[in-house]
């Protein structure tokens, strides 16, 4: 977690920051007069607290949004830190390259062997530049289901962490199949012998999302969202620009809870006071034992009940009508 003097605030945490700094200016008046301030401190970091709660509570889908790309927020990486034990990561599709926009290997999660995969986005700009900020080329997709089956070999679950603005729509990325790589991920998925879970952990969109989307049970964070197009794509599109992106954040209904009233996912797991970005330990405390459990859970069906279900839930989602011939 960032330290207070590296912390990076949105415009809506102004408050905080606002907090922030004066429990700064005490401490160094403090440590310069040597006069005991601890009792004005703590009053302030307790208003620190408040203000979280406060803000957590009145988000609007665009600060959602904002939240979801913090640039303090952890990625897959950190989770897999925090959460699991022994990780060992695999590299490589076995046919073009390994793709640094999508991670995954082996990792032990309460004891039990599983299958972590997730998008990674950078902690800096070089990172960032390396993993290509979260967007997968097809051979990410293909690496990423390379794990799927040889999880599904050993008879491992798979835990999927998404956080991406979407597959890398660059031409290179469509001359080597873009799109059927991640139609395929979709069909192979659907049809794995093992539980699989994923989990919306920042942004979710469009079928770079979906690539290694599909599973018995999908989870979204407190403050991710998930759609077909980010906010300022959509507002391109209907209205030539991206000033719109506000009112599009708020007509895509990409947020947790209309996410789950619309039945396309399963649980939304709440996040630390604030936001994931507040305390990686206790965002990964939330999620963990959701895992745990809902794993526990899926132990329990055969592997073709798994497999039946999941076609049922998937294809069960949306809404039509049917003309009349």
């Amino acid at each position: 977690m960032p330290q207070a003097k590296n912390r990076q605030f949105l415009d809506f945490e102004k408050p905080i920051k606002e907090l922030f700094d004066e429990i700064e200016k005490l401490r160094q008046t403090a440590e310069k007069t040597k006069v005991d301030l601890s009792d004005s401190i703590k009053k302030l970091e307790d208003q620190v607290i408040e203000r979280r709660r406060e803000i957590t509570q009145h988000l609007t889908p665009w600060q959602k949004v904002q939240l979801s790309r913090h640039p303090d927020r952890p990625y897959t990486m950190k989770y897999i830190e925090k959460m699991c034990t022994n990780f060992v990561e695999l590299f490589g599709d076995r046919n073009v390259r390994d793709d640094k926009a999508m991670v995954g290997g082996f990792a032990q999660l309460d004891g039990q062997t599983v299958m972590m995969i997730g998008q990674q986005k950078g902690t800096n700009t070089k990172m960032r530049q390396m993993r290509n900020f979260g967007m997968a080329n097809p051979e990410g997709y293909r690496k990423a289901l390379r794990l799927m089956k040889m999880a599904e070999k050993f008879d491992k679950p798979i835990i999927t962490l998404i956080d991406t603005p979407g597959a890398y729509p660059g031409m290179e990325a469509e001359e080597r199949g873009q799109g059927e790589a991640i139609a395929r991920n979709i069909y192979e998925m659907m049809r794995l012998q093992v539980p699989v879970i994923c989990v919306v952990i920042g942004e979710g969109a469009s079928g770079g999302a979906l690539g290694i989307g599909v599973g018995d049970k999908v989870f979204m964070l407190e403050n991710s969202w998930y759609t077909v197009i980010s906010p300022e794509n959509c507002s391109s599109i209907l209205w030539r620009s991206w000033d719109q992106k506000e009112k599009a954040a708020e007509e895509l209904r990409l947020t947790p809870d209309n996410m789950y009233n619309f039945g396309l996912i399963d649980t939304i797991v709440q996040e630390p006071l604030g936001g994931a970005h507040w305390d990686y330990n206790e965002a990964a405390a939330l999620l963990k034992p959701r895992l745990i459990e809902t794993l526990h859970e899926l132990r329990q069906y055969s592997p073709q009940q798994r497999v039946e279900n999941r076609i049922k839930k998937f294809g069960k989602m949306g809404f039509w009508d049917e003309v009349p011939a």
